[in-house]
């Protein structure tokens, strides 16, 4: 747990100077990208009133619309509870983005409103767990305190 609390001292201080939510958003996920081992994709999905929207996001080309509760994006936003799958084949009604995608962790982002999901991926069955739900969460938390999701991208 100490590599995660080093984690999140460095992710404050990436997203602390900037109020602007998109820009703490790519940030995060860039952020996710290279400092989380084995993930094959992070990025958010944010809420337009009916659907989960792609938004920023680093790895391969992913789903742009997701309808709650579908998947596990969509159940963990409809549900507002973090969600870590070891194995996604196991899931339901699991979307496929990508097909090589085997185990994802989705935390909600919630501030005043509910705004969206954080979302990471991995090929590897049990890539995710407690510790990095956890640490997930608390990434979401920073985010959630230093940005002003009532700002237009304009």
């Amino acid at each position: 747990m100490i590599f995660h609390e080093s984690l999140l001292r460095e992710h404050q201080s990436l997203v602390g100077s900037d109020i602007h939510w998109l820009s703490n958003l790519a940030n995060t996920a860039a952020f996710l990208m290279a400092s989380m081992p084995d993930v094959s994709w992070a990025g958010w999905y944010l809420f337009d009133g009916t659907a989960l929207q792609l938004g920023p996001f680093v790895g391969p080309v992913a789903c742009t619309t997701i309808t709650p509760p579908h998947g596990v994006c969509g159940t963990a936003f409809a549900e507002q509870k973090t969600m870590c799958v070891p194995d996604v084949s196991n899931i339901e009604n699991h979307i496929a983005c990508d097909p090589k995608s085997r185990s994802e962790l989705v935390v909600p982002l919630t501030g005043d409103f509910a705004i969206g999901v954080l979302d990471l991926d991995s090929y590897t069955i049990g890539r995710f767990g407690a510790q990095e739900a956890a640490f997930c969460e608390q990434v979401v938390k920073q985010v959630i305190d230093v940005s002003d999701f009532t700002r237009s991208l304009l």
